[in-house]
């Protein structure tokens, strides 16, 4: 049994949680990971009821969280904010009070086109709703952050390079014609130094992310002993590398004013000055041997990444998918739950 309790708490980003509780949370997610692998995950959610806000889209994040609740022995409910009238003026007050009365937790997905881009439009919702809200809050990405997802990717990482201590992970820009906001960047650059890994950020000029969030993780770098390094360097950033994350985000100057008035059009004239910030097989190559190539997806196939690479022998982005399912019931059974055994 843990002794960690985080019965109530929200998780709107992992830097909100000790090291303690995060170690717990893997942990946890690797034990129903076995369990589920042998048809016999318990139903600590039995007769609870997970609400899940969506204000924008997504593959994988609402059919994990509805398929782990239901393992779980919960009840995930689906709510497209469209259908809602939430954008008939109603306050985000009066719906997280409604929720907290019919259930046990909020989950909230705002990003992207959801709020035209503009950094820092989605967090502080989450915030508003968990403000208000006496069931535990969980983000399920916004403009910010992405906490279960970043989990999960620690978890994949651990899974197939052991100790992560004094290992290499590059986050890495990528070419798209299409591109979105920096939530799984940011949560990488946070998350993975406080494991001990060394993270390098490459980029081209004019795609920084949130200054704050680099000083955080420059902190969470020091407290571990490891390094934190930023570098537009494509050259060079993927030397000795153990683990890479290729992936596009939208420039710095569109997300500070949106889309529609940065224009998309001038957005995609920039990405168009960096092409060769593909990740291929020579570029692999440059990497320890036995590195892994990973991607929270949807993976931009033929511009990110090749598919050689990404369907190659280094990816990990199926497994790393379907980990992000027991990250997500841990997190459920967590918080949610009174005590997890």
């Amino acid at each position: 049994m843990s002794k960690v309790e985080l019965s109530g708490r929200d998780l709107i980003t992992t830097q909100e949680w000790s090291f303690e509780e995060l170690e717990t949370t893997l942990r946890t997610a690797r034990d129903l990971k076995v369990k589920y692998r042998r048809g016999s995950v318990p139903h600590v959610l039995k007769d609870k009821t997970f609400f899940m806000l969506f204000y924008a889209p997504s593959t994988r994040t609402r059919a994990a969280f509805e398929a782990g609740m239901t393992y779980l022995g919960g009840h995930a409910q689906y709510i497209d904010v469209s259908t809602t009238r939430l954008g008939s003026g109603e306050a985000a007050k009066d719906v997280a009070k409604m929720y907290e009365k019919y259930g046990h937790g909020l989950g909230v997905r705002i990003l992207d086109s959801a709020i035209d881009y503009v950094y820092g439009a989605g967090v502080s919702v989450v915030r508003e709703y968990a403000k208000y809200s006496e069931i535990p809050v969980i983000n399920m990405a916004c403009c910010t952050y992405h906490p279960t997802q970043g989990l999960a990717d620690v978890m994949t990482t651990q899974e197939s390079l052991g100790r992560l201590k004094g290992k290499q992970y590059v986050i890495l820009w990528g070419y798209s014609r299409s591109f979105r906001g920096v939530c799984s960047i940011q949560e990488e650059a946070l998350l993975f130094p406080r494991f001990g890994m060394d993270v390098v950020l490459a980029h081209p000029p004019g795609f920084e992310i949130d200054q704050k969030i680099l000083d955080e993780a420059r902190s969470n770098a020091r407290v571990t002993g490891s390094e934190f390094m930023v570098t537009n360097d494509l050259a060079t950033a993927l030397e000795g590398a153990h683990a890479v994350f290729p992936r596009n985000w939208a420039s710095k100057g569109l997300l500070e004013v949106g889309a529609n008035q940065f224009g998309k059009e001038r957005e995609l004239e920039l990405h168009e000055k960096y092409r060769q910030w593909t990740l291929t097989d020579d570029m692999v190559d440059k990497m320890d041997r036995k590195a892994i190539v990973t991607h929270v997806l949807p993976v931009m196939r033929g511009e990110e990444v090749t598919d050689d690479v990404i369907d190659g022998p280094h990816s990990v982005i199926y497994s790393q998918a379907e980990n992000g399912m027991y990250a997500k019931m841990a997190v459920m059974a967590l918080t949610m739950g009174r005590r997890y055994k």
